[in-house]
């Protein structure tokens, strides 16, 4: 029964408390969210500007640790690792994707999308032909030498993507995806994100204010005042 649970659950969040700051000055960015994510499910984080959507995405990643409560992440609990053991976690089963794109400039398409695992000393042949199926994922087969300098920001996004799936994460994790992004070129990324659910089988958890996404969704969570409703 352990293991079915562990199989269909990718998140489990129970509980969770996260405040900055001490007495009448504590921001309390978090305040008792719970919340599960099957495996297989986008889910759209939706909230106001500090309501509390990049704390939580920084504390399921394993990029910041609660105050208190529990968070399980594809059968690991959080708090039970080691830094050594969230470093694998982080690097191995969950895939960051963030609204500055974070590229390295002097770097190719090609080359960003394969340090992920370079980090994790991937066999070279096995390195070339992942980077090749990503870039022809999100449809930049065409660009692979190209630095980002040279790219559009939509461009520059979709290397994001496909680095931040170089390694087969089981988690997705994106913070406001196409904030940097016009309308049309932030659909064209949030209808690649959910097709990038679908063919690679990765869950996401994606905050955005991109109604493109919310539609998309199977789920929409909305935070407030560091709680959670789900729309």
């Amino acid at each position: 029964m352990s293991a079915q649970v562990v199989t269909e659950t990718m998140v489990r969040v129970e509980d969770v408390h996260r405040s900055y700051g001490h007495g009448a000055a504590a921001v309390h960015a978090l305040r008792g969210i719970s919340f599960e994510i099957p495996r297989g499910e986008l889910v759209a984080l939706k909230g106001r500007s500090g309501s509390g959507k990049t704390t939580l995405l920084n504390v399921v990643g394993g990029l910041d640790t609660p105050d208190r409560g529990r968070i399980t992440v594809d059968g690991r609990e959080l708090a039970a690792l080691d830094e050594n053991g969230l470093l694998e976690l982080r690097r191995d089963r969950i895939g960051f994707v963030f609204q500055s794109f974070g590229l390295v400039p002097i770097l190719s398409a090609a080359e960003n999308v394969g340090v992920p695992m370079r980090l994790r000393r991937a066999d070279p042949r096995e390195r070339e032909e992942r980077v090749e199926l990503l870039l022809s994922l999100v449809g930049l087969a065409d660009h692979a030498a190209q630095r980002p300098g040279e790219l559009s920001g939509g461009q520059q996004q979709r290397v994001a993507i496909a680095r931040a799936l170089a390694n087969r994460p089981a988690l997705l994790i994106a913070d406001e995806p196409t904030g940097q992004l016009d309308a049309e070129t932030g659909h064209a990324v949030m209808e690649l994100l959910r097709a990038v659910v679908h063919s690679e089988r990765v869950t996401a958890l994606v905050a955005t204010h991109d109604t493109t996404l919310l539609d998309l969704a199977d789920r929409v969570l909305e935070l407030s005042d560091g709680k959670i409703a789900e729309r």
